[in-house]
C-alpha cells in the first residue's frame, strides 16, 4: 500500500500529519512575520539611496534564512533544540535560555493556531487537493494577518502569489469554477478600490491601503465572486466590533488607523469552510414566502 493510499484510507493519520505539518510551518511563519517587513524596508532604503545617487551600501545579509534566529535582548543564537515548536517554549518556561528575558507568547500561539487550522482543514475537506489548497490558504492568511497588525502592510510578496495560486487551484474547480475565480479576483479588487476612492473624494482621507484590494482579490480568486459579499460582511462586522472595543476599552484613538486586512482574512477563512452554508442559510432566512 502506497503512502498516499494510506493517508486516504486512514483519515486520522492524514489529520494528525496535517496538524504536525502546520505546527512546523507555524514556526517558519513566525520568521516570515518578523523578517519580511524588515526585508521590505531594506529594499526601500536601497531604492531611495539609488534614486538620490548615493553609493550603494553592503549591509549584512538579512533574509528568511540568514542570520540565525537570536534573542533580541542578548543576541543568544537559538539552537535547534530551543526551536522545537511549542515544546521548546514550554520547556524554557517562556524565557530565553541565556538571559532569561521573556519570549513573546505570540510564537507558540501562531504555531498552535497553524496546527489546529491545518488539522481542521484536513478533517473538513478530507484527503485531496482541496485540503492541500486550504492549508496553503491558511498559512498565507496567518502571515498576512499578523504582518498587517504589526506594520499595516500587506506585502505583495504574499498577496500576489496567493491570487495566482487561487486561480491555479481553481483551474479544475477545487473550490469554484475558473470563470467564477477570475470574476472573483476582478470584483474583489474593484469593490474595495471603488470604496477607497469614494471615501477619499468625500473625506479627503485614505480609508484603506492598496494591499486590502489585493487581498480581497486573492480571496475572490480562491472562493469565487459569489462569496465576496459574505466575506465583506463578515470582515466589516468583526472589524467594527473590534474597533469599537479598542476605542472603549483601551482608549484607542479614533484617528489611529486600524488595519482591515486581518478582518478580511478572518472573513475569507470563515467563508472557506462554511461560505456555502452561510450564504444558503441567509437566502432561506430572507426568502419571500
Amino acid at each position: 500500500m502506497s503512502s498516499l493510499q494510506l493517508l486516504h484510507d486512514i483519515p486520522a493519520l492524514f489529520i494528525s500529519l496535517s496538524g504536525l505539518l502546520g505546527l512546523l510551518v507555524g514556526s517558519f511563519l513566525n520568521v516570515v512575520i518578523y523578517r519580511l517587513p524588515k526585508i521590505m524596508e531594506r529594499e526601500w532604503q536601497a531604492q531611495c539611496a539609488e534614486l538620490h545617487g548615493k553609493p550603494a551600501t553592503q549591509p549584512e545579509p538579512f533574509n528568511l534564512r540568514v542570520p540565525r534566529s537570536a534573542c533580541p535582548h542578548c543576541g543568544h543564537q537559538i539552537s535547534a533544540l530551543e526551536n522545537i515548536p511549542v515544546i521548546s517554549y514550554l520547556l524554557l518556561g517562556g524565557k530565553c535560555k541565556s538571559c532569561r528575558a521573556p519570549i513573546s507568547l505570540r510564537y507558540p500561539l501562531v504555531e498552535s493556531v497553524s496546527a489546529l487550522l491545518c488539522a481542521f482543514a484536513a478533517w473538513h475537506f478530507g484527503f485531496g487537493w482541496a485540503a492541500v489548497a486550504a492549508i496553503l490558504f491558511i498559512w498565507a492568511l496567518i502571515a498576512l494577518t499578523l504582518i498587517d497588525f504589526d506594520t499595516q502592510l500587506l506585502p505583495d510578496d504574499i498577496t500576489l502569489p496567493l491570487l495566482w495560486l487561487g486561480l491555479l487551484f481553481n483551474l479544475y474547480g477545487t473550490f469554484t469554477s475558473l470563470g467564477n475565480a477570475v470574476a472573483g479576483a476582478m470584483v474583489g479588487y474593484l469593490v474595495l478600490w471603488s470604496v477607497y476612492w469614494l471615501f477619499k473624494l468625500l473625506t479627503g482621507k485614505e480609508g484603506m491601503g492598496y494591499g486590502d484590494f489585493k487581498l480581497l482579490a486573492a480571496i475572490g480568486a480562491w472562493l469565487g465572486w459569489q462569496l465576496l459579499p459574505l466575506v465583506i460582511m463578515l470582515s466589516s462586522v468583526v472589524g467594527a466590533v473590534v474597533g469599537i472595543t479598542l476605542i472603549v476599552a483601551t482608549r484607542h484613538g479614533r484617528n489611529v488607523p486600524i488595519p482591515f486586512g486581518p478582518y478580511l482574512a478572518g472573513g475569507g477563512l470563515i467563508a472557506l469552510f462554511w461560505g456555502q452554508q452561510l450564504t444558503q442559510g441567509y437566502l432561506r432566512l430572507f426568502a419571500m414566502p
